[in-house]
Parts: structure tokens; C-alpha cells; sequence
């Protein structure tokens, strides 16, 4: 998001701009542990249009950004097993394609033929978008961040922010490990660290973060290359005809929350604990893994013939309704927020970082409607949340 905001800011002549990050590298935090996923299928038509708007960003990425990065859109499936869900999507179907979104209806058996490895006892129906698809978290964060600096951006990277400075309703400056940064603008685009980041101006912005896990099995076979023959790095597991997908697929059981993708030779898989508690906690549970499989086996029983090659653990920076905080904190000038993505904030980077310089900058934000982003819809109890959350 800060990469992002950066980016914009410099491309509208607005050049003296700081990022600041606390680690070595920009993008090791919640960035460089995602998914990478990115969707139009939401339930709400402001993130429709944010993924609108950041899909096509990305689709052309390399020609506005000037850097080359890693996208495959073959698509999202998700799979219902509920009335209640059922209902839901299919108004959240009709919604999208009022945009001209390609997203179908499945039922069990068109399932089958799509991805043949997922078994549908249970299953009433899909939705699939094929214009969904997996990005490249990394990428899209270094090409924001090289092409702000060649254009006059400044990153101070191993600096963290300590204090803000604010003044008779304004801001004034910031604080930093590496010294004192005089500004009358401050974006808090700190993710699942934005509340600490408001309270240091004395603003408590309503985000908590929450673990995520993300797995990543051994390679599957190849198929066999003759009679008898085996090759692959893993002889005694499952090949990848059996999988039944070759492409990366992005697959979400969303009762269960269970979700899985090809990754490489493997697959990446993970789910979310709804019982699990707000904290910084990015260690991996392998007790978890245990509620993970017991859901895997029965959608994806190829899962149970691999090993495990890799896991680690991110955090959600969630709301309360789930969606995004976008724009300025009325009772301190200068105070921007743009952070509580809660788990979209990859794929909808490009337009959000967009919004904000467009705010920053005195301009309009187009035909989107920001009253579902803003900072004061909490104290005002309105707006619809976002139901398409895994």
C-alpha cells in the first residue's frame, strides 16, 4: 500500500515523499507471506470496483509501472455447500456481472470437469471467474517502489516510526529511529500494524491482526513417461494427472475457508481459525495442520500423499465489517489512512494506492463511492461489510 501510494503521488508531480520501512526490504511483512491472490468476486460493489479497477492495473503492469511481474489469471472457484451461501452468491453473481464480470454458476458436475482431483459430495453449486487469478506480491511491491524512486521518491528502509507530531489539529512531523521528519501528510499504511501507528497520534483506528498459515506440499509426480517408467522428485507420491489440475487454479471450500492452489510442483494450501485470537503471533502451528487435513481430506484427498515442504504464517489486518479504511481522520488534518484490507490488500493495492493520492492531491476518485472506506463509518455504525472473506 505504501509502495503503491508512493507511486501514484510521484506520477501526479508530487515527488517529496519519504516511505518509510521498518525492515530491510519493503514487502517482508504481510505482503511477502500472502497468496498472492486477486478476485473480482466480492460481495460488495466497492471492492468490485477497486478489483475492477487494480486487475486491469496489473494485467498491464509492466507497461505503466515499467517492471515485468509474475500473473496467471485462471481463476477462482469457489465452492458452496450451504443454502445460505448459495443464496448469497448467486446475488453476488448478478452483482458482478452487472460490471460485465465473467463469473458462472457451477453446478457439481461442471466442477468435476473443471478440476477433477476436488470431490463434490456435499456441494450444491460454484461460481467461477476466470479473469481471478495469482499475482506476484513481490513484484508488483519492487516495481511500485524502483519506479516512485526514479521518479524522486525517497524509501528510508531500517527506520521505524516512533512518534507523530501533531498541532492544533494538524500534523506536523514524524518521529523516526533515524532522526525527525517534518511533514504536514502522514498516509498509515502500516497494515496489521496501523493501530499502533494511530495511537502514536492519538487516534485508535479499529484494526487487529490475525494469523494466517500457508503450507506448501512436496512435488507431485510427472506423469509417467512410458511403460513402468516414474520421474519426478517424489516417486511415491500422487502424480499430477491425478491432481487433476494443471493450471493455478485458485480453489476456495468457503464454509470451511479452505482454499488451496498449484504452487510450482506442489500445492499451497491453508484455512483460516475462526476461534484463533487477535495477536502478532507469525510462528507455525502444526497442531492446526491437523484441523487443515481433517477439511483437505475430504475436499482434496490427494492431499493426504504429500508431505509438507514448506509453511510459515502472516497476519490479516481485519475491521469489523471487513472492509478497507481509505482516506483522511476528520479530526486531525493531514492524517490519511489506508490500511484494514483484511486479507485483500495485495490485489487491491493498485487502486487503493490511486484513491489515496487522488485524495491527497485535492482531486476526485472517479465514479468510486468512498463512504465504505472511510475512517468515520465506525462511529456512525453504517455501510454493508464484506461477506467474501476467507
Amino acid at each position: 500500500m505504501g509502495a503503491s501510494a508512493a507511486f501514484h503521488l510521484a506520477r501526479k508531480g508530487i515527488t517529496d515523499v519519504v516511505l518509510v520501512e521498518r525492515e530491510r526490504f519493503l514487502g517482508t511483512g504481510s505482503t511477502g507471506r500472502n497468496a498472492g491472490g486477486f478476485r473480482h468476486q466480492f460481495s460488495t460493489e466497492a471492492n468490485i470496483r477497486l478489483s475492477i479497477e487494480s486487475i486491469k492495473f496489473m494485467e498491464e503492469f509492466q507497461e505503466r509501472v515499467g517492471y515485468e511481474i509474475d500473473f496467471h489469471q485462471d481463476g477462482y472457484l469457489f465452492l458452496l455447500s450451504t443454502a445460505s451461501a448459495f443464496d448469497s452468491f448467486q446475488k453476488n453473481v448478478e452483482l458482478q456481472r452487472s460490471f460485465g464480470i465473467p463469473v458462472e454458476l457451477l453446478m457439481p458436475e461442471e466442477i468435476r470437469r473443471l478440476a477433477p482431483g476436488i470431490q463434490t459430495e456435499g456441494l450444491i453449486a460454484g461460481t467461477f471467474c476466470p479473469k481471478d487469478g495469482i499475482g506476484d506480491p513481490n513484484g508488483v511491491t519492487q516495481g511500485f517502489g524502483r519506479a516512485a524512486v526514479s521518479m524522486g521518491v525517497h524509501i528510508q528502509r531500517e527506520t521505524e516510526v516512533t512518534g507523530i507530531y501533531a498541532g492544533g489539529g494538524h500534523i506536523e512531523g514524524v518521529a523516526t529511529t533515524k532522526g525527525d521528519i517534518s511533514t504536514r501528510v502522514v498516509v498509515n499504511a502500516a497494515g496489521p500494524h496501523a493501530r499502533d501507528v494511530g495511537l502514536l497520534a492519538g487516534v485508535d483506528i479499529p484494526v487487529l491482526p490475525y494469523r494466517r498459515h500457508i503450507f506448501i506440499t512436496e512435488p507431485l509426480r510427472d506423469a509417467p513417461c512410458g511403460a513402468g517408467a516414474r520421474t519426478g522428485a517424489n516417486p511415491r507420491g500422487p502424480i499430477a494427472s491425478e491432481f487433476g489440475i494443471t493450471s493455478r487454479l485458485m480453489v476456495i471450500d468457503f464454509e470451511t475457508t479452505f482454499y488451496f492452489h498449484r504452487e510450482g510442483a506442489g500445492i499451497l494450501f491453508g484455512m483460516s481459525d475462526p476461534d484463533e485470537p487477535s495477536s502478532y503471533n507469525t510462528s507455525v502451528s502444526w497442531e492446526f495442520l491437523e484441523s487443515v487435513t481433517q477439511v483437505a481430506s475430504r475436499r482434496l484427498p490427494v492431499l493426504m500423499d504429500l508431505g509438507i515442504a514448506h509453511a510459515w504464517a502472516g497476519l490479516y489486518e481485519m475491521t469489523p465489517d471487513a472492509m478497507p479504511i481509505i482516506g483522511p481522520v476528520g479530526s486531525l488534518e493531514g492524517f490519511f489512512q489506508l490500511n484494514g484490507f483484511s486479507g485483500h490488500g495485495f490485489q487491491h493495492s493498485p487502486a487503493a494506492g490511486r484513491v489515496l493520492a487522488d485524495m491527497i492531491a485535492g482531486g476526485a476518485a472517479g465514479d468510486l463511492n468512498l463512504a465504505p472506506f472511510a475512517f468515520e463509518r465506525f462511529r456512525k455504525n453504517s455501510g454493508a461489510g464484506e461477506a467474501n472473506v476467507v
